[in-house]
């Protein structure tokens, strides 16, 4: 379906998230300096080198209609990467991930914000049956936030990918699989309304 495919602007507020365009390089680069992200051996972030082509790798899925990336923007910068990705619009389901957000902004309620406009768009627009979460095992902070949507533990893929980070070189990583059902946005919206200090909406 064309609309899982089509860019959009979503509005949050705290950030909003744009489609990915190679003119938010710059701050991308200064963004991922910001804590050393591509350093952490459990996630997938890029080194400022390798920001070009990340992005031009990300924008080449959203050519083949399996991703639609976006850009947090936060105060007119970008401050990091987000994607629907491993786009499924035949069984109306999308991941919500490759997310990264400069350390200065972490844990505050930007990821938050930046999860219910996705979760919004994809339960209330794309009309999506579930939404799913992946990450490493020993990613404890991505567990943590992700539990803290609201989403529920499907299983673990065991020895699911080999690991080829240098820090851990041919180490095979355990995949936690995370979803949230059509059935269950509702009360996950409420939650995250609370989350936020919003009124609903």
């Amino acid at each position: 379906m064309q609309r899982f495919r089509t860019p959009v602007t979503l509005i949050g507020g705290h950030a909003n998230l744009v489609p990915l365009e190679t003119v938010h390089h710059d701050d991308l680069v200064q963004a991922v300096k910001d804590g050393a992200l591509w350093e952490r051996w459990v996630t997938a972030i890029p080194a400022p080198e390798n920001m070009a082509g990340e992005i031009a790798r990300r924008l080449d899925l959203q050519e083949l209609g399996t991703m639609l990336p976006f850009a947090i923007i936060v105060a007119g910068r970008a401050v990091g990467m987000t994607t629907f990705m491993n786009i499924d619009a035949a069984n109306r389901r999308v991941e919500i991930g490759s997310t990264w957000l400069r350390q200065s902004v972490q844990r505050t309620p930007v990821n938050t914000d930046c999860k219910r406009s996705l979760l919004t768009y994809a339960f209330e627009t794309l009309d999506c049956i579930a939404v799913e979460f992946r990450t490493h095992r020993f990613n404890h902070q991505s567990v943590r936030a992700i539990e803290r949507l609201g989403a529920r533990l499907d299983g673990v893929l065991r020895s699911h990918q080999i690991n080829l980070h240098p820090l851990a070189p041919q180490t095979l990583r355990d995949t936690c699989v995370y979803s949230i059902i059509a059935g269950e946005w509702p009360t996950v919206k409420a939650h995250l309304d609370h989350q936020l200090g919003r009124r609903g909406g």
